[in-house]
């Protein structure tokens, strides 16, 4: 089916990448919710978002720092990195426009994309090299390049991390369309007597807001404690220092205060300090 000639070497080669992350800019287009959302969120959690444009710019700045690299291991690194960093900014600007529901698979996407990294990292790139030596090959009859899918998942390696482990099954269960989390990313404000739902909502809430810059903030400082426990990548003295303080520094934001957090107890997901604005009543959810 494949061309029987021997198949040149792959050469991988990082082509193009951004110079600077920048947080989403104010959408002066948009509906009123929107931009009332984008107000909100960037005058109640400026701290959250600086710090996450922070870490974003610490990963470019590793990735400039590495562009020359052309190993498979490499190839393997920078596709999943890079698809994870896109989701992470996609997921932001989702995130300040207050369309929450739409950011959580993003954010679960990040999460796999991490896995896998750390599984390459820990059995030495031996299932990616072995993918990466006939990945590319050439159908004659239908005159078209065939790229092997090469499946893969990692989440035995986010098992084995009881905070991004706990953090992968909240998102996955929020991602998906189960009837309580539907209820819970649609109709926020529900209680016994009233399921008040808002149909492609953007309106802003504060509880949905500090827990999605709180995720984005420790998925973008797991990507960089990721790259920096690989030797893939070379990171001078002065550039790791900063990747490990800004990990540090989303560490220590995550504590303290009365933001919205997730604990998992029981079996179950409990939100506290869920709440749509900073002056409301803070709630308790069981999931």
């Amino acid at each position: 089916m494949t061309d029987d000639k021997p198949r040149p070497k792959l050469r991988f080669r990082l082509e193009a990448f951004p110079e600077r992350y920048s947080l989403p800019p104010r959408p002066t287009s948009a509906a009123a919710a929107v931009q009332d959302a984008h107000r909100q969120t960037n005058f109640l959690l400026p701290d959250d978002l600086f710090l996450f444009e922070r870490v974003m710019n610490v990963q470019l700045q590793a990735v400039a720092a590495n562009a020359r690299a052309r190993s498979p291991q490499a190839a393997g690194l920078f596709t999943m990195w890079s698809r994870a960093f896109s989701y992470l900014a996609d997921a932001c600007a989702l995130t300040v426009q207050a369309s929450y529901s739409s950011a959580t698979p993003l954010l679960r996407a990040t999460l796999d994309c991490i896995a896998v990294q750390r599984s390459l990292l820990a059995d030495g790139f031996a299932e990616y090299e072995d993918w990466y030596a006939a990945a590319i090959t050439r159908v004659n009859e239908r005159k078209a390049l065939a790229i092997d899918v090469g499946r893969f998942r990692a989440a035995s390696v986010l098992a084995a991390d009881d905070r991004l482990g706990m953090l992968y099954r909240l998102l996955s269960d929020l991602a998906l369309p189960h009837f309580g989390t539907s209820t819970l990313v649609i109709a926020p404000d529900t209680n016994q007597q009233r399921m008040a739902a808002g149909f492609a909502d953007n309106a802003f809430h504060l509880g949905w807001a500090e827990l999605m810059t709180g995720w984005l903030n420790e998925l973008a400082a797991a990507q960089v404690q990721t790259v920096l426990e690989t030797d893939v990548v070379s990171l001078k003295a002065t550039l790791r220092a900063d990747a490990e303080a800004a990990v540090r520094d989303v560490a220590a934001a995550a504590e303290g205060g009365r933001r919205c957090y997730v604990e998992h107890e029981g079996g179950h997901f409990l939100f506290h300090n869920f709440r749509r604005t900073a002056t409301g009543q803070p709630r308790r959810i069981i999931l």
